[in-house]
């Protein structure tokens, strides 16, 4: 696939994975980072090499039929199992090559001739030469073969070696032509490399060699499975590898080899049962060749289809695609497939009033409409008896709420905080909000979202009373009519002092025996007793209408207080719980749209 559109996938899991950390299964993410350190590797080595492994159970021939797809006798083959102990590396254009080797851990290699074709032509079924340092009849022995057949054969194999010389050179000889030997294959193409790997038996009774293969299996680019007409449904080979393997189907081949050891009707018989047992695995389009490294059926079909990998040069992108969605894959049961709406207004304005009532809110406006209807008794009540109102505490001092001395961001209220059954309250309207923010959605989710809730509990008492104490609470205002109510009660409290003045002085003169004064009269009545009586009935009057005017204006400032109040507890509970709720809520959002963005789903 297109290099930028593999680094736009890859990019999304890598997302994916730092957006998951601390809520998806550590074992999920642990195969995650694996796979992504493994792409980030194979992209940081050789493009030109495609690297093909053979994979496949004791007995099955991955040797042999390596030999056969090279033209070489580099694989050693043998009755004696296991025969192939640890992986084998041939090399076809060795520059480049030796960091991807490394990489895969390889160490023994052998390097084709150069100009050689990507795979050996017709006849080149891997009994063309004896391994290096080997005769004829000590290799057929390995191979539990008849000496004299192999030292037969030589002469054969000589004519071979020299084709796939003159393959390189594009010139086969006539000699080499009338040997018998067959046209030459296509070469490789300029700068293309292949690195075809024989691999120990993945069910080998050695553990080193079971995990060279696990490992290798997650590095090579190609994946070819040998299976042969006994072990072709090996549940070790269908369960422990292919099952895992339906997102490879691009990159992954099947040779049934030995099919030569079978009658027509019985390898169609077998073809069938292998791709029935592929398709229930979710493999119906992995395509399935039969071999026979012997006698040379079907290694031309599975050569060509080697070189279609490593001429197109697209194998290890392609691998690592099906690596990702592999991955993705496996992150999809903890993807919410619906964007998660996150709590709405209503639920928000639930936890506002519930933390208000935490915040002690409705004792604060207790106090405020307390203190103002105190404060107005003491500005418009009836001079006599308005002192007595000086023995009452202002229930704002009380709770340390009247301190214009004293900046609101470093004063602390004197609320009694929150008694057990207040936390409660708390606690359950926490865990609503955050069940409402979680929605249905999947977990780890649906536990994180309402977690991120919960986890701020302790924030909140400090929070919400710094919000209490920095609200405008209207205590240092005083409204025009105190004044006015003010002012006339002291007329009407004159008006009574005067008139009982007056009658003092009257009475002061008739115990002394002195000439009396004329009484000033209103109406037949003396002017200083309807002093008295006009300024104690005023003084009254304008008490009441004081009083019922306090009343109204407490009922007022209580409910601007009440709403500034529940607009600082709603400014707390966005910033100290809706917050850390919304970034969980996105979190998981963008954690979704990354895995489906590599599934195909958005």
């Amino acid at each position: 696939m297109a290099a930028t559109a593999l680094t736009g996938v890859l990019g999304e899991l890598h997302r994916a994975l730092e957006l998951g950390r601390g809520r998806v299964p550590g074992d999920v993410l642990e195969h995650l980072d694996a796979m992504l350190e493994r792409a980030d590797d194979r992209r940081s080595l050789s493009s030109e090499h495609t690297v093909v492994g053979l994979f496949g159970p004791t007995g099955s021939g991955k040797s042999s039929l390596s030999n056969a797809l090279s033209g070489t006798a580099a694989a050693r083959v043998a009755a004696r199992r296991p025969t192939t102990s640890e992986p084998l590396a041939l090399v076809w254009n060795r520059q480049g090559s030796e960091e991807l080797l490394d990489w895969l851990g390889v160490g023994r290699r052998v390097e084709l001739p150069a100009g050689a074709p990507l795979v050996g032509g017709p006849g080149s079924i891997g009994r063309s030469a004896p391994a290096p340092g080997s005769s004829a009849p000590q290799a057929a022995a390995d191979r539990s073969e008849d000496p004299a057949e192999v030292t037969g054969r030589q002469g054969r194999a000589k004519g071979l070696r020299g084709l796939v010389r003159q393959i390189g050179r594009g010139r086969p000889s006539p000699s080499d032509t009338d040997a018998g030997a067959a046209p030459p294959r296509e070469a490789a193409a300029p700068g293309a490399g292949l690195i075809l790997l024989d691999l120990p038996d993945f069910d080998s009774i050695t553990q080193q060699h079971r995990e060279v293969v696990l490992r290798l299996a997650g590095q090579v680019d190609v994946l070819i499975w040998v299976v042969d007409p006994q072990k072709y449904a090996d549940a070790a080979l269908h369960h422990g590898f292919l099952r895992n393997l339906a997102t490879h189907q691009a990159v992954t081949l099947v040779a049934l080899n030995q099919a030569d050891r079978l009658e027509q009707d019985d390898l169609a018989a077998v073809l069938s049962s292998l791709r029935g047992i592929l398709a229930d695995e979710g493999l119906e389009g992995v395509r399935v060749i039969p071999v026979s490294a012997q006698t040379g059926r079907g290694v031309d079909e599975l050569a060509s289809a080697v070189r279609d990998f490593a001429q197109g040069r697209a194998a290890a992108g392609l691998r690592l695609r099906a690596d990702a969605a592999r991955a993705a894959a496996q992150l999809v049961p903890f993807v919410a497939h619906t964007r998660v709406p996150g709590p709405t207004d209503q639920a928000r304005a639930v936890l506002s009033e519930e933390l208000a009532g935490a915040a002690g809110v409705p004792l604060v406006v207790d106090a405020v409409r307390s203190s103002y209807r105190r404060d107005a008794r003491s500005a418009t009540g009836w001079p006599v008896t308005r002192w007595l109102g000086g023995f009452r505490p202002d229930p704002l001092r009380r709770l340390n709420l009247r301190r214009q001395e004293v900046a609101p961001e470093v004063s602390r209220s004197s609320i009694v905080r929150a008694q057990p059954a207040q936390r409660a309250a708390v606690d359950h309207a926490l865990r609503v909000f955050g069940a409402a923010a979680a929605g249905d959605v999947v977990e780890p989710w649906q536990t994180s979202i309402r977690d991120a809730a919960r986890d701020t509990a302790g924030q909140l008492p400090d929070s919400l009373d710094t919000a209490v104490t920095g609200t405008d609470l209207e205590t240092g205002g005083r409204p025009w009519w105190w004044v006015i109510l003010g002012v006339l009660q002291w007329i009407a409290f004159a008006a009574l002092v005067a008139g009982a003045g007056w009658l003092g002085v009257l009475a002061v003169l008739g115990f002394l025996q002195l000439p009396a004064i004329d009484m000033p009269r209103v109406e037949g009545f003396p002017l200083p007793t309807l002093l008295i009586i006009g300024g104690v009935v005023a003084g009254l009057l304008f008490a009441g209408v004081a009083a019922v005017l306090a009343r109204w204006g407490a009922r007022r400032r209580a409910a601007r207080v009440r709403r500034r109040l529940l607009l600082a507890c709603t400014a707390v509970a966005d910033d100290v719980v809706l917050r850390p709720v919304l970034d969980e809520v996105q979190r998981c959002n963008e954690f979704g749209d990354a895995v489906l963005t590599v599934t195909g789903e958005r």
